[in-house]
């Protein structure tokens, strides 16, 4: 039966280790953790073997091309989450003491989101040069697991999870609109009923992505079935594929910009449309932002209807 006191695991861990472990478990295997750590690859797998040969058991077990965790791995990954978010705290609670916004601000955002945000973070580190930042942008799904996993400390997305106990506020507009290429026979038409796009090529992001949600719910409210024409898994495949004659899409307008100034990509006049939505910022309810988290998220509040303004002009 194997027996590690207290004061074996702190001489033969390093806190790097756990890190690495919680990258490996939430990605499913090393080359994933090593990119999203900046590592690389046999780096991630000799510190993973050190950790398990440390414990004397190992943490994960190959299924397939996936690795997963052991029952021994899942206590430790629960331990090492533990520890580093009781670190995240240390630190909090040492930059309120000295009242310095410095240190690490991990932000994780739906792609839709990687069209405005990077400006906002510019700006905030402009002001802030001593924050590090961590962006990660990904698909909706991801976010939420992320999210779920507590991750990063912010999380920015256009529609607010139900079944998950968070805190959120809104902090940018985000309108939804028709898009259709320049010379498309509904360019010129105003009041176009909801009911007249259905006899529309449309073109639509996979199903759980926030704008398909908002898309979906709008016709089913009225009593509409939207059967797309084509299911694209990016906005820019999206756009391509709207200028390219192939269709109609409904997509943000904070992503539009250069397509509208460029005359690239026409807005339709939709009975319903701009559907007035939000950008929310998100964190687990039961997490306490750090100093840099909460100056960034009143940052936000105050100063990103402005930059996105100010970026029109340019």
């Amino acid at each position: 039966m194997i027996s590690l006191s207290s004061d074996t695991l702190a001489r033969t861990t390093t806190l790097r280790q756990l890190q690495i472990l919680v990258a490996v478990a939430r990605h499913g295997g090393y080359t994933q953790a090593a990119n999203a750590l900046y590592l690389t690859q046999p780096t991630v797998s000799m510190q993973i073997k050190k950790l398990s040969d440390a414990i004397g058991l190992p943490l994960f077990e190959r299924r397939g091309k996936k690795l997963e965790l052991t029952l021994v791995g899942r206590r430790t990954l629960e331990a090492s989450q533990d520890i580093l978010s009781r670190l995240d705290l240390l630190g909090a609670e040492i930059s309120s003491l000295t009242g310095e916004i410095k240190g690490e601000l991990r932000i994780a955002v739906i792609t839709t989101a990687k069209y405005f945000m990077p400006r906002l973070l510019g700006a905030f580190i402009q002001r802030y040069p001593e924050v590090q930042p961590r962006l990660c942008v990904t698909n909706r799904e991801n976010v939420l697991l992320r999210l779920q996993e507590q991750t990063d400390n912010l999380f920015i997305m256009g529609k607010v999870p139900e079944d998950l106990p968070v805190t959120a506020s809104a902090f940018l507009d985000n309108d939804l609109v028709v898009i259709a290429p320049p010379r498309h026979h509904l360019a010129n038409k105003h009041s176009i009923p909801l009911k007249a796009l259905l006899r529309e090529r449309f073109l639509l992001r996979e199903i759980g992505s926030g704008t398909r949600l908002a898309t979906d719910q709008l016709f089913s409210h009225q009593n509409l079935q939207l059967e797309p024409y084509m299911e694209l898994g990016s906005i820019e495949a999206i756009k391509q594929a709207v200028m390219a004659g192939l269709g109609i899409s409904v997509m943000s307008q904070h992503n539009l910009r250069l397509e509208l100034e460029s005359g690239k990509i026409h807005l339709l006049d939709v009975q319903g449309f701009p559907l007035h939505r939000h950008w929310y910022a998100v964190h687990a309810a039961d997490r306490q932002l750090n100093l840099v988290s909460q100056a960034f998220l009143k940052f936000i509040h105050e100063e990103s209807q402005r930059i996105i303004e100010d970026s029109r002009h340019y």
